[in-house]
């Protein structure tokens, strides 16, 4: 048996083994675990397509291992996790009737905020809708199109852990989560070029963006801790764009 064929996939396996504990403590609304095994399964994700590369060892059996891996991970678990968060909302809005008025009169309403948490799970769907077309999608080889799964999964499981007043009045408000949600679902499976990570050279003019977004990312998560995180994603998507329009301008 080559057992050097079988090593990327053990690292695949970790991703997801990660991806069920972070899933777990998501239920039970853990979210500093969330958000650790989270960051562990997607670096373990990083290192077997890198450890597959290296090894010569690439294969249909753990492209599809890593898509099964990368739906628990970067699909189940930050579902999970926006699902609490808006149910939490609800929560909170009906203990605060329950302790004023006689909640019996606001029932329907409380169920209703209710079953919009489970619009949470949108981001699962979209998830499991982007991993599918990923693997059959040539055109994804050196670059992203649409927002990976990864980054939509560390942008959901820190929110939780933001720590600025504003950010948590807004956070609370269970129509800004589901703006989030549905944008989130939406720039995954967008027809949206995203700036590659990968350096071909190291070239400060024709990696400008990349060590812009190096260097923006590193002072955000210096100075705003766990708000850098959806942050840097949003400064990605924004450096992508205009990277995409200088793009479209020389050729025009």
């Amino acid at each position: 048996m080559n057992i050097k064929k079988h090593i990327p996939n053990l690292f695949t396996l970790g991703n997801l083994f990660f991806g069920i504990l972070a899933t777990i403590y998501a239920v039970v609304g853990v979210y500093e675990y969330v958000f650790l095994f989270v960051v562990i399964g997607i670096v373990l994700d990083f290192f077997d397509g890198f450890l597959a590369r290296i090894l010569n060892v690439q294969g249909e059996l753990g492209k599809q291992l890593d898509s099964l891996a990368d739906m628990v991970t970067s699909g189940v678990a930050p579902g999970v996790v926006m699902f609490s968060l808006l149910n939490q909302n609800s929560f909170a809005v009906k203990t605060f009737f329950e302790e004023t008025i006689n909640i019996n009169a606001f029932n329907s309403v409380d169920n209703s905020e209710f079953y919009l948490s489970f619009i949470g799970f949108l981001v699962t769907l979209a998830a499991c809708y982007r991993l599918a077309k990923f693997n059959i999608d040539t055109r994804q080889a050196e670059s992203f199109i649409g927002l990976p799964t990864p980054a939509m999964s560390l942008f959901v499981v820190a929110l939780p852990l933001i720590d600025i007043d504003f950010v948590k009045d807004l956070l609370s408000n269970n129509y800004v989560l589901i703006a989030i949600t549905l944008m989130l679902s939406y720039l995954m499976n967008a027809n949206l070029p995203l700036l590659s990570l990968k350096f071909k050279t190291f070239g400060f003019k024709e990696n400008m963006m990349k060590y812009l977004l190096i260097i923006t990312s590193g002072v955000l998560l210096i100075t705003l801790k766990f708000l850098a995180v959806p942050l840097i994603i949003v400064v990605y998507i924004i450096l992508s764009i205009i990277n995409n329009s200088n793009a479209k301008q020389k050729v025009g």
